[in-house]
């Protein structure tokens, strides 16, 4: 396992993450896992003694139950708090209530609070807001996260799904009140899906943000179950068929990834976590799972290194169509590279 600083801070995270969404079970997160404790823990143990030390939940993932069997996993397992990387966020709808959603100052100095009590922890490291907000200004999100900082019990704050110029607008505010900055975007990346390429990509290497990963299956289509010739009618995509995908260019990707798998003795998944594992813009990767088994399968993507040949075959079947104002930039940029 190879560790890497997240953000421009000192923290150390290991390049693959712990996800969690398959933890407990309860409203539409049924359809992603049910796992009770006795699972998370063996997940956990699993994630920890393979080099893993960076674990991402959030308050909505099962109501609040997987923060709740994330933490339990590490006491039931005597993990030291202190070399694990605890992630967790805030945004969704926590209760019926008129103020039970959103990034507010009241919603967020409460859910911080709710997260800590279910983690059992004093502390959280990275805390996330996962998502927009179109009824909270930004400043009063940011000034709410400050206040988390300086009192303890958040270590770095992070956000995610957000757009470039929202991230830079809460970087503008943070800079003129001297409030604690985002270190970090949790975003959608993928192989068969790298739109995060045209904007964040290069706002994050210009702000010097770290990037974890989610879905880098895209949602099961490259867990290797899926080809065009099969019925999509089987696995998580069934009943679940998140997040978007044009499946059709995908096909084609998969295509490529059999061949390359083969070659190497490993599994589809493995050749598209890989490739994510060559993308110097990518920190640390989430990677979920339900058995034992698909947790090996993605510790063991990390050993794995595709040939130059092999990567650029792979960057030209799934790049991204040119847009406008990319190529021109690209275009006008070059005398100055």
């Amino acid at each position: 396992m190879n560790y890497k600083f997240l953000g421009n801070t000192g923290l150390k995270v290991s390049e693959l993450c712990l996800g969690t969404m398959t933890f407990g079970g309860r409203g539409m997160w049924t359809a992603i896992g049910t796992l009770p404790q006795e699972q998370v823990s063996a997940l956990m143990k699993q994630a920890v003694d393979g080099g893993i030390n960076f674990i991402d939940t959030a308050n909505v993932y099962s109501e609040g139950l997987s923060e709740q069997l994330t933490g339990q996993a590490i006491r039931d397992l005597g993990l030291r708090r202190e070399d694990l990387v605890i992630a967790t966020k805030v945004r969704g709808q926590m209760g019926p209530g008129q103020n039970d959603s959103g990034l507010s100052r009241k919603h967020i100095l409460q859910q911080a609070d709710e997260s800590l009590k279910r983690l059992n922890m004093d502390y959280i490291d990275l805390y996330q807001i996962h998502g927009f907000d179109p009824g909270t200004p930004f400043q009063e999100t940011m000034e709410a996260l400050d206040i988390l900082v300086r009192s303890g019990k958040v270590r770095y704050i992070g956000c995610s799904n957000l757009a470039a110029w929202q991230v830079m607008k809460a970087a503008g505010i943070s800079e003129r009140l001297h409030l604690s900055r985002f270190i970090s975007l949790q975003a959608y990346y993928t192989i068969a899906g790298r739109d995060l390429e045209r904007e964040l990509v290069p706002m994050l290497s210009d702000q010097k943000m770290g990037l974890m990963v989610w879905s880098p299956l895209a949602g099961g289509l490259l867990s290797g179950k899926y080809t065009r010739a099969m019925d999509e009618k089987v696995g998580r995509r069934s009943n679940f068929d998140f997040p978007p995908v044009n499946k059709e260019k995908a096909f084609d990707i998969i295509d490529l990834m059999i061949g390359i798998a083969e070659s190497h003795a490993v599994t589809v998944a493995q050749i598209a976590l890989a490739w994510l594992l060559h993308q110097p813009h990518v920190t640390s990767i989430i990677v979920g799972a339900n058995k034992p088994e698909q947790l090996a399968e993605n510790i063991n993507a990390v050993n794995l290194q595709l040939t130059s040949d092999e990567i650029s075959k792979l960057n030209e079947i799934s790049m991204l169509a040119p847009e406008y104002p990319g190529w021109m930039i690209d275009r006008q940029g070059r005398d100055r590279r």
